[in-house]
């Protein structure tokens, strides 16, 4: 169990694990999205997403959702997922939750944005994400 906050290189390990737990299929299809952390969100972004606080957000994607993709609207900037590390400790320390696990929810969750996903379908690839993570702890 981490006790200590990890630093932004070992967040983004933790990142990367938690990525390669989604299906190799999704994950493919989300090859291009780049995955960024950042201890906060910037204050375009706080002004953007109307926060009280740098606190309430936990990750974010930018991008144009695969299901609204178009040869003529390819969009001009790559899709990015960024994940927020002081926030997601902050609820990581406050809830006491694991905090691999926590990252693979804010990654999949973001990720899920980029296939235009409802909470549902989400929902669901955690629940696969989950399986994925606790067959490889069991082997």
């Amino acid at each position: 169990m981490i006790r200590t906050a990890p630093n932004l290189a070992d967040f983004e390990e933790m990142a990367e694990r938690a990525l390669a737990l989604i299906p190799d299929d999704l994950r493919r299809l989300a090859a291009d999205v780049v995955i960024r952390i950042e201890d906060f969100p910037d204050e375009e972004t706080e002004r953007e997403m109307e926060l009280a606080s740098p606190f309430d957000l936990l990750g974010l994607y930018r991008g144009i959702a695969l299901t609204e993709k178009s040869v003529s609207h390819p969009g001009d900037q790559p899709d990015m997922v960024f994940l927020y590390r002081r926030p997601i400790l902050d609820y990581w320390c406050e809830t006491g939750e694991d905090l691999q696990h926590l990252i693979r929810h804010v990654l999949i969750h973001e990720i899920g944005h980029h296939f235009g996903f409802s909470d549902d379908d989400m929902d669901a690839l955690e629940a696969v994400a989950a399986a994925e993570e606790s067959d490889a702890e069991a082997s």
